[in-house]
């Protein structure tokens, strides 16, 4: 009787540990699958690629910085070379933004960096406007641009007040018709309610990347840290949150949408693969 017992609870045993390590699927967000991109490796000049974006929602041509120079590169998909253009001496720069034949670069300490698209053609940009001190102390990594309103919007990766309200706080900018930058509005993402989100939890939130879907015009937000995806409605308020697998993204640091509402995510280089964007077609119901 005892050997019989022994060998049924080896078994349990067995059959809990295979119920344990069997992998959890991935659920993924209304109209993509996060688990069927098409991938396209950078080039090694862009293995720290960070923020991405469209003009206009042209996929034919992607922008993107990376964090180490201060070069604006562009470029097809699938392209084995990629052009750029410099601006700027090295420095962090975490996104990249374009709205109204503007370039709009973001440097992780929340200094801005303006110059005309026109003038990308040349290895040197000219008449670049530097602009610092728009927005309090912190480390600032997400932007987007809305070319309707000329409007830009960026959320604090890590602000001292953030700290003790469990919130994470946004910056509404305004774009000049002379590529200046001043700040009109602010707003905030409760990480209390997190919670309750379907996929949430008790989350400390730490945003990367930043883009509205042009067919929903929700926000979606990547937290490389978190290795999730966050989307909330048009007026900040979470609705899902979405874990992202880091065998498929090494290190979420960009994200885009063209004008068919296809999402772009950009990986910095990570567990020995290269820096890639990976694309994710929208699904119609």
């Amino acid at each position: 009787m005892k050997k019989l017992t022994g060998i049924l609870i080896l078994f349990v045993l067995q059959l809990t540990n295979a119920a344990c390590t069997e992998p959890t699927a991935t659920v993924n967000p209304p109209g993509y699958n996060l688990t069927k991109p098409v991938t396209y490796k950078m080039p090694s000049v862009l293995e720290e690629i960070s923020g991405i974006a469209f003009n206009q929602g042209n996929a034919a041509t992607i922008y993107a910085e990376q964090d180490e120079e201060g070069k604006l590169f562009y470029f097809h998909l699938g392209d084995a070379e990629v052009k750029h253009s410099k601006f700027s001496k090295r420095g962090d720069f975490e996104d990249v933004a374009i709205s109204n034949g503007w370039v709009i670069m973001l440097r992780s300490d929340g200094v801005f960096f303006t110059f005309a698209l026109a003038g990308t053609v040349s290895k040197e940009t000219a008449d670049v406007k530097e602009q610092p001190r728009l927005l309090p102390r912190g480390e600032y990594e997400s932007l987007y641009a809305d070319e309707k309103n000329n409007t830009l919007y960026l959320l604090c990766k890590n602000c001292s007040d953030d700290k003790s309200r469990q919130s994470v706080t946004g910056y509404v900018l305004s774009l000049a018709a002379d590529g200046q930058l001043a700040v009109k509005d602010h707003f905030s993402i409760d990480e209390k309610t997190l919670v309750a989100v379907p996929g949430g939890g008790k989350i400390n939130l730490k945003p990367s990347a930043l883009a509205r879907n042009p067919v929903t015009l929700q926000w979606y937000i990547i937290s490389s840290v978190n290795k999730m995806l966050l989307i909330t409605n048009n007026n900040w308020k979470p609705i899902g949150t979405y874990a992202l697998n880091p065998a498929v993204f090494t290190q979420p640091e960009g994200i885009a949408f063209d004008k068919a509402g296809n999402m772009y995510i950009s990986n910095e280089k990570g567990n020995g693969a290269a820096g890639s964007i990976l694309q994710f077609n929208y699904q119609k119901k």
